[in-house]
């Protein structure tokens, strides 16, 4: 099916809106979505651009959204795209099925993942989709997908991708700039911060044109990188939980004599931190963080935290008269877990931080970083100190291994079944977490790539190394060579 769009097809409505299997007219067939299977993940469709995903699949998506989304009541939906160099062609697919669905299409063009969010809110969209492969590499692309302000994951966002794709009355499509209003909003959230010296890497991502016009109107001295948005990623990959894409930033840091460095990812809603030393701050180690800074002001909150994260946060946030509720990995379920334990604060290991300070319930990686100037304004010691102050933890960062979409959870259940034969302590709501003399382990299933992922803690270094050993000869057992 050629899907070439005719330029200015996506902006032009007919002088009719009569619906198009109208008697008489012309029957258009039914299109059958063709987006690859293992695109289809746990809280997003994500796979290699031109093979997984292409834009028959985009045009067929913005078909079946619209049909479920007028079952729903919704008429306007916002659209917006990272940088990569497939998102313009994969956009305007979606929205000319959207807009043979019936839909009103808000068109925002690039930006972050949560500047779409803001959007929704501020003009009152009944739903959204951004295009965008989050902190994939540049090759790949996809969809984040809500209704409302509900993001489809799971079976609703299979039923969607199911869902037929049957033209409908035809639409309309406009653009819609809110880039001014959502960085003024960004600003406001940093009144009262400390004027901090502060390195940005954008890594070649979405939120470049957003952090280039918010650094002029927050105090400080700040240093910028990266903010040119190049879809092919120059600089290195757009994922702030790898260490090697944090090096740059560190340099810069270390060069700057900054306070600290922020890092994001292809559209916005992840972040990485460098302390002044180019040390970096693990997401778990900076909800810490943010957590005693709220419970400072607001004693007893909840703070949800991902089943990957330290056992040094759990204490750390216990020791500061909060508690912490345990979540399964994913934005999507650190959310749903949020709403259910009337959490204010939420992290992951990868980098989202969760707020819900009065915007909802916000992801939003910009949002975190001013927050975490915030935080940094009100410390003794500045970031160092604070990094200083923790216990002493050996543990390895998060390790991803490839593993092919229908081997790995099998391999999660192989791993749990021989536990539970050994009589081993261990926790398998979230994957499988193994609390041992020594620390702890974890093993789990992405939900957004083809890959295991695990993660190692010991209070000793001779403990990490028998952790890592351990984790090794289960894997083996089930046929995964790692290191880790």
């Amino acid at each position: 099916m050629s899907l070439e769009p005719t330029p200015g097809h996506a902006e032009r409505m007919p002088a009719t809106h009569l619906p198009l299997n109208r008697p008489g007219a012309p029957q258009r067939p039914k299109v059958e979505c063709c987006i690859g299977e293992t695109a289809i993940r746990a809280y997003d469709i994500r796979g290699h651009a031109g093979r997984d995903i292409d834009r028959a699949g985009a045009y067929a998506l913005g078909l079946a959204y619209a049909g479920v989304a007028r079952e729903a009541g919704v008429q306007r939906v916002g659209v917006a795209r990272d940088g990569r160099l497939s998102s313009p062609t994969l956009e305007q697919a979606l929205v000319w099925g959207l807009m043979d669905g019936g839909m009103r299409i808000e068109r925002l063009g690039v930006g972050p993942t949560p500047m779409l969010s803001f959007a929704l809110r501020e003009h009152g969209l009944g739903g959204a989709i951004m295009v965008t492969a989050s902190h994939n590499p540049a090759e790949e692309n996809g969809f984040k997908i809500m209704i409302g302000e509900q993001r489809l994951h799971g079976e609703a966002l299979k039923k969607l991708v199911r869902s037929p794709c049957v033209p409908d009355v035809c639409g309309s499509a406009r653009r819609l700039a809110v880039i001014e209003a959502y960085v003024d909003e960004l600003a406001r959230a940093a009144r009262g911060m400390a004027p901090l010296n502060v390195a940005w890497d954008c890594g070649h991502g979405a939120t470049g044109p957003v952090v280039e016009r918010l650094t002029g109107l927050i105090p400080g001295k700040h240093t910028l990188i990266n903010t040119e948005v190049d879809g092919a990623f120059p600089a290195h990959d757009p994922d702030p939980a790898a260490p090697e894409n944090l090096s740059q930033l560190a340099e810069a840091v270390i060069a700057g004599r900054c306070d600290l460095g922020v890092a994001f990812d292809g559209d916005g809603d992840r972040l990485g931190v460098v302390d002044a030393e180019g040390r970096i701050l693990w997401a778990d180690q900076l909800l810490l963080l943010l957590a005693r800074d709220l419970l400072a002001r607001e004693p007893g909150v909840v703070v949800v935290a991902d089943v990957r994260c330290s056992k040094v946060l759990f204490d750390g946030v216990a020791a500061a008269g909060g508690r912490c509720e345990l979540s399964p990995s994913g934005y999507v379920l650190l959310r749903e877990t949020m709403a259910r334990s009337k959490a204010q604060l939420g992290g992951e290991l990868s980098g989202h931080i969760l707020f819900d300070d009065g915007w909802g319930v916000v992801d939003d990686a910009v949002y975190s970083a001013i927050q975490t100037f915030q935080a940094v304004s009100r410390l003794r010691g500045g970031l160092n100190g604070f990094r200083d102050s923790l216990p002493p933890s050996f543990v390895t960062p998060e390790r991803r291994l490839p593993c092919p979409e229908g081997r790995k959870h099998a391999v999660v259940d192989e791993v749990a079944e021989r536990l539970a034969g050994e009589g081993a302590v261990f926790d398998s709501r979230f994957g499988v977490r193994v609390e041992s003399p020594d620390g702890w382990w974890l093993l789990r299933a992405s939900g957004t790539e083809h890959k295991l992922t695990c993660r190692c803690e010991s209070a000793h270094p001779d403990g990490l190394d028998r952790l890592r050993d351990e984790l090794k000869r289960y894997l083996k057992m089930s046929g995964i060579e790692a290191e880790i």
